[in-house]
């Protein structure tokens, strides 16, 4: 069912995860025609199962992103998805980037951080005449509303945890570290890097030796075209594989992606899951 001023034709340029996913369904489902730019080696394959077009291209085929989707009179567009990280320090060659690409990579970039990169790229579309919108705008219905997720709600010692790490990670993703720590007993023990979450979590669970808790926010200021944390069953089966027992989530600026797997993975793993603001304690 279509919505009032809703594009008609949506543009996603996709990169690994289930959020690509879920927006291109959720989109289809609302009657907009989908296309989509998909990134070789992050986007998922089931992304050609729901959307009307899908153009497979290169990490840095900037140039061609923009005639697909001029070509394919896209209203508005959505960046979706993660790129691995250490792709971006990889032999640039390997990547074999267009021309446009490379004037953005090596004429317009004043640092090589993700937001300036992310930022860059969103006004090349702009100035092409291609709006960016953010996901939370689009489907807003996948954002995590305050409230414990799980059944399991965290102990007072948890509480404690979330409450010291909330303003350390809020200051790590100030500096453009990254959005995730893991605590145990108000000890930072792992901080996100270049790894990404996933091995954070992983490698503080481990550090931790169980019963630790983790915390990822968004940053402030932070824009929701590209730069917006996100949850689902993946992360959950993380969480049960490294021994971290919480997951302390940013209300209202998490992406929840099928939040009825995600609790009953975690309610069959004991693990908890909390959608707070960071000032809970005995409840969110």
């Amino acid at each position: 069912m279509s919505r009032p001023n809703q594009p008609s034709t949506v543009g996603l340029l996709c990169g690994a995860g289930d959020l690509p996913i879920q927006a291109a369904r959720a989109l289809r489902e609302r009657g907009c025609r989908v296309v989509v730019v998909a990134l070789a080696g992050e986007a998922d394959p089931e992304v050609e199962q729901l959307a009307d077009e899908v153009h497979w291209t290169g990490l840095a085929k900037l140039g061609r992103w923009l005639r697909v989707f001029r070509r394919a009179e896209v209203e508005t567009m959505l960046m979706l998805g993660g790129v691995r990280k250490e792709r971006m320090y990889e032999n640039k060659l390997s990547l074999l980037p267009d021309w446009q690409s490379v004037k953005l990579w090596y004429r317009k970039l004043i640092s090589k951080a993700d937001h300036t990169i992310l930022e860059a790229v969103v006004e090349e579309f702009e100035n092409a005449g291609i709006p960016v919108s953010s996901i939370v705008d689009v489907c807003p219905e996948l954002l995590a509303k305050e409230g414990c997720l799980t059944r399991r709600t965290p102990t007072e010692a948890e509480w404690r945890d979330i409450r010291f790490g909330w303003p350390v990670v809020k200051q790590i993703a100030a500096l453009q570290v990254g959005q995730c720590i893991v605590v145990k007993e108000e000890a930072v023990i792992a901080v996100e890097g270049i790894d990404g979450t996933d091995a954070t979590l992983r490698r503080g669970g481990r550090l931790a030796g169980g019963g630790a808790v983790a915390v990822k926010v968004a940053k402030e200021g932070h824009d929701n075209r590209f730069d917006i944390p996100c949850t689902g069953p993946d992360t959950v089966d993380v969480l049960r594989e490294s021994g971290v027992d919480v997951l302390a989530v940013e209300a209202g600026r998490t992406i929840l992606l099928h939040p009825d797997v995600v609790r009953e993975k975690a309610d069959r793993a004991g693990l908890c899951i909390v959608a707070t603001t960071g000032r809970g304690g005995g409840g969110a």
